[in-house]
């Protein structure tokens, strides 16, 4: 089977405009390959999430969503890797591995399902020989304080819904091949 096919678009330019604000990490760089740390046991990485920081949000802010999506996956919706929902307003930071489970965020937030099944962070598991994938981890400015979603929807469901409430999103996308 062959995996040649074109590179997506970023998928974050077929939205509608919002606004931004910064996101940085001590574990990832924007455009840069990531640690095997951040990839997928399957891919002989450790599933953990990177620490990511925000400033600069919006007013209005009341919560926040952050996600981990890879456009580049061989099927066509992309792969979504990481949904964490109603992040508290008052929250500026996700230390490294706060992605493992509903009991490592704050507040009341909780994870959707990934793509891989589990309510967490599921690492970067491009095919092997594929070419670099790209990781958008998005935090979403959002103008309620809880999205009107529950910890069984989709992530499909959970943007669905950003479409109408997200005031801004901050995104930093690195990279990752096997």
């Amino acid at each position: 089977m062959s995996l040649e096919r074109p590179v997506a678009p970023d998928p974050y330019e077929l939205l509608p405009r919002v606004g931004s604000f910064t996101v940085t990490s001590t574990d990832v760089r924007d455009g840069e390959m990531l640690d095997l740390a951040h990839a997928h046991d399957s891919a002989g990485g450790r599933n953990t999430s990177p620490q990511l920081a925000w400033s600069g949000a919006p007013e209005g802010t009341k919560s926040y969503v952050v996600s981990c999506f890879d456009p580049d996956a061989p099927i066509p919706s992309g792969f979504w890797h990481w949904v964490a929902v109603n992040l508290p307003a008052g929250t500026t930071e996700l230390p490294t591995g706060a992605g493992a489970g509903d009991d490592s965020l704050p507040g009341d937030a909780f994870h959707v399902r990934s793509d891989f099944g589990s309510r967490a962070y599921g690492g970067a598991a491009p095919p092997q020989g594929d070419h670099d994938h790209r990781y958008y981890f998005v935090v979403h400015a959002v103008d309620v304080e809880k999205l009107d979603v529950g910890p069984d929807v989709s992530p499909a469901v959970v943007g669905f819904n950003l479409a109408f409430h997200t005031l801004a999103r901050a995104i930093i996308t690195p990279t990752y091949a096997h």
